[in-house]
């Protein structure tokens, strides 16, 4: 019988994103897989520290304790192999993380596995699977950072941040920013505030993490499941942004339209569990203070072409 994964929300998460294998990787890359195996078998009753992305597992998979039907699968999606990934099943444990289902795939690529898992979000720390999945537009996907030093999340919600265009938006606004320039971009902004704005990598996510949203008991005005939009637009063309989530039938908790300020000191504010943007600029801050995680480009979009430019 088959899993309706419909109504949840299935986070694919490699085991680098949610636990810190940094110093297993540096053997595995230059000293190659016999010697990270035998570190890995060396150490296998040593817990895992946390990864960038733990305590948005952590606080998601709480989400599952209001509920009678579970909302949340959390997958863990690992090249390991069953042998050296014993460690990595050994902290799940330990950690008492709610976990059933794991991909250990042996070296193979993770990228063709998330229809067959259901996959709406995949994190990661391996660019070249990130980039394939962003490419197949099969589901959201980001390129994980490195953990923030002194990240410790204020209560047990769950609060997680978007930029808006070429992320929960399409490129096109972002496109005319860059070739046309701010006056342009925000008079067409503003005399479009009606048109809602096309789709972009991280829509659909959104979207179900609304509908998750409103599966809660507490209301959805007094949910702990917290959305925010951090953009560096803003008047007059922050009306596009609202009137295109109330079209979607999008209830966003806060939203942040800066201008030229700073994104990493609201963000951090906020208290964001994890931050999505498609920028360097924003994000290397970002993620000195938050878990951030950078949403690639399509290899054959024009935005990229232009950025690479």
């Amino acid at each position: 019988m088959s899993v309706d994964f419909s109504n949840t929300l299935v986070i694919g998460v490699s085991s680098r994103a949610l636990f810190n294998l940094e110093e297993e990787n540096r053997i595995f890359e230059t000293e190659h897989i016999e010697a990270y195996r035998k570190f890995q078998q060396e150490h296998e009753t040593e817990l895992l520290k946390e990864g960038t992305a733990f305590y948005l597992v952590k606080s998601l998979l709480e989400l599952n304790k209001l509920v009678e039907t579970p909302i949340v699968e959390v997958i863990v999606m690992s090249k390991n192999s069953p042998e050296t990934g014993v460690r990595m099943l050994n902290s799940i444990t330990e950690y008492k993380l709610d976990i059933t289902r794991i991909a250990l795939t042996g070296g193979e690529p993770l990228a063709p596995y998330m229809d067959a898992f259901g996959i709406d979000l995949f994190l990661s720390m391996d660019p070249d699977d990130v980039q394939k999945i962003i490419d197949s537009s099969n589901c959201a996907a980001a390129l994980i950072y490195a953990p923030p030093k002194s990240f410790n999340p204020r209560d047990n919600r769950v609060k997680i941040a978007f930029d808006a265009d070429a992320v929960l938006f399409s490129e096109e606004s972002e496109i005319r920013f860059k070739k046309e320039g701010l006056e342009a971009f925000r008079e067409f902004e503003a005399e479009h505030e009606n048109d809602p704005l096309q789709e972009g990598p991280f829509a659909k996510l959104l979207i179900k993490l609304s509908r998750i949203q409103e599966q809660l008991p507490t209301g959805i005005e007094n949910s702990p499941l917290r959305l925010a939009i951090v953009t560096a637009r803003n008047a007059p063309s922050h009306m596009r942004v609202i009137k295109t989530l109330r079209k979607w039938g999008v209830y966003v908790d806060e939203a942040y339209f800066l201008g030229k300020l700073d994104k990493y000191k609201v963000l951090d504010a906020y208290g964001a569990n994890i931050f999505f943007d498609d920028q360097e600029m924003h994000l290397t801050k970002a993620s000195e203070v938050v878990p951030a995680g950078k949403v690639p480009y399509k290899t054959d979009s024009e935005l990229k072409k232009l950025s690479d430019e």
